[in-house]
Parts: C-alpha cells; sequence; structure tokens
C-alpha cells in the first residue's frame, strides 16, 4: 500500500500501525474500484472524485469518518458493535475487534447515495 507508507509509519504504536495497516488494506481489496489518497494528511478512499470513507487514529481509537450522512445511517449498528459516535465520525477502540461487516456496509451505502455526486463532499 505505497499510498499509506507515510502515513503508517508515523503511528508510533506497533499494534495501532498494524490494525491500521489491516484495516485500510482490507478496504483497498474488497474495493478495488475506490481510489486510495491521503488529503488533510488522513488516508481515505474516494470515487469517481468523491469522498466515500476516511481514517484518522488516535491514542484510544481508531476513527471512521464516512460523512454525516453515514454517521445518522449506522448510529444503531455502531453502538451495537460496541463503538461511539460523533456527528463526523465512528471510534473503534484500539481494544475492541473490528466490525468488517459494518464498514462494507458503510462504504456500500455511501458508494450508492453518492454514485451520482459530482462533489468531494455531499452538499
Amino acid at each position: 500500500m505505497k499510498e499509506f507508507e507515510e502515513f503508517l509509519a508515523k503511528i508510533d504504536d506497533p499494534d495501532q500501525q498494524e490494525r491500521t495497516e489491516e484495516v485500510l488494506q482490507w478496504v483497498k481489496d474488497k474495493f478495488p474500484q475506490l481510489e486510495p489518497k491521503i488529503a488533510w494528511n488522513q488516508p481515505m478512499f474516494t470515487d469517481h472524485g468523491t469522498f466515500i470513507i476516511g481514517f484518522s487514529v488516535s491514542k484510544k481509537h481508531l476513527a471512521v469518518a464516512p460523512e454525516a450522512a453515514g454517521i445518522e445511517k449506522f448510529a444503531e449498528a455502531a453502538k451495537e458493535a460496541g463503538y461511539d459516535h460523533t456527528k463526523q465520525l465512528i471510534r473503534i477502540p484500539w481494544n475492541k475487534p473490528v466490525s468488517f461487516s459494518l464498514l462494507e456496509e458503510i462504504i456500500r451505502f455511501n458508494m450508492e447515495d453518492k454514485k451520482d455526486c459530482e462533489t468531494f463532499w455531499r452538499k
């Protein structure tokens, strides 16, 4: 994952680095049509120039950012998976497993919802 090497190298904790790389690689493998890129110093994936999902790391969690529409649609599912959220991101604690099925649902929702979107962010 050449696009994310520099970002991943800056993650000090080896377990967090490994988990983040695993998630990014999973997205890339599961959705090869998405374009991986770094923007605003964060790894993200786009489709036809529109934002689909982004990630960031903090001391306590991996943050998943699917835009507010993705949060609203999947807030309950995130809570059921043991994650909390804000209006813009879902927090996956480092000590909890990643729900790849939830990530897949979020990404598929954004791809479908934004298939005709001509801007980077929803308006």
